[in-house]
């Protein structure tokens, strides 16, 4: 067991404790990660970002220049970051929903299962006229027989969280669009975006049916900040079901939680699904 300076044996074991044996709901965030190599939004010592909104993307093709530019780069590297110990974990959890914010595809490649990816995946392309969605990898080719040696050129640009990069040189980037003439975009939500109302009312579901149940939601690597997974949070606390929240900082969430862990995702998770499955044996 690896504590972070501000986690205290106490509040990890008694996080442990209470999820050992209950259905769980489990919502992670970027800070899940991290230790795939992938920066996270607002951890310690993260710097500040303003991710471009929807409304930007579709307002011309400059934006959309610059967005292609850099997520071109920066997926070039995300898409090789593999899963980490705590993927490995939530996916032995046996929790009855894993919903997640990011969209690295991670919880994927580790054949997790009953798995929302509330934002979408970075991995895949949908034209903004036709729907069609495609392989981003398709993409991630033309764009770069479209833009000989630019990868090269700004191999040492630092990466963010969102599989794109710190680069302001996006002058002449070629952007293609879809075979009907649509905007091609990220099979994410962008900020601006509204969740799929099914993808929300899945989370909801298995959220409110923890009651009923004696179960927790573990919030595991995500600050909380934005509401799109805050408000499974508060949903869980306004019924009275137990929250844990584990994560490195503090959290938006925190004064609804029934115990806080400042701990790597990591650790924690592979301790407690130890746990569980010793608990499954006995």
């Amino acid at each position: 067991m690896t504590l972070a300076p501000t986690a205290t044996a106490a509040a990890y074991d008694a996080a442990l404790a209470l999820l050992a044996d209950r259905p769980l709901v489990v919502l992670t965030g970027a800070g899940l990660s991290t230790d795939s190599g992938i920066p996270d939004y607002r951890g310690p010592g993260s710097p500040a970002r303003t991710p471009m909104t929807y409304q930007e993307f579709v307002s011309g093709p400059g934006p959309r220049q610059r967005y292609w530019a850099r997520s071109h780069l920066g997926w070039g590297r995300m898409r090789h970051a593999e899963p980490n110990a705590g993927h490995l974990a939530v996916a032995r959890l046996g929790a009855g929903l894993v919903i997640t914010q990011n969209v690295d595809g991670l919880h994927e490649r580790v054949g997790t299962r009953d798995l929302v990816a509330l934002h979408g995946r970075i991995a895949d392309v949908v034209c903004l006229a036709c729907r069609a969605t495609t392989p981003r990898a398709e993409l991630h080719k033309r764009l770069g027989a479209l833009n000989p040696g630019f990868a090269e050129r700004h191999a040492a640009v630092a990466s963010n969280p969102d599989g794109d990069v710190a680069l302001e040189e996006t002058d002449g980037f070629v952007v293609p669009d879809c075979a009907c003439g649509g905007l091609l975009k990220p099979d994410v939500v962008f900020f601006g975006e509204n969740v799929p109302p099914a993808r929300v009312a899945r989370c909801y579901e298995a959220v409110e049916a923890l009651e009923a149940t004696g179960g927790a939601l573990l919030v595991a690597g995500s600050s909380l900040t934005v509401m799109s997974g805050l408000r499974f949070v508060k949903r869980a606390a306004k019924a009275g079901t137990p929250v844990v929240v584990v994560n490195r900082g503090a959290t938006r969430g925190d004064d609804l939680a029934t115990h806080t862990v400042h701990a790597g995702c990591s650790e924690f998770l592979t301790d407690l699904a130890d746990r569980r499955a010793g608990a499954a044996r006995a």
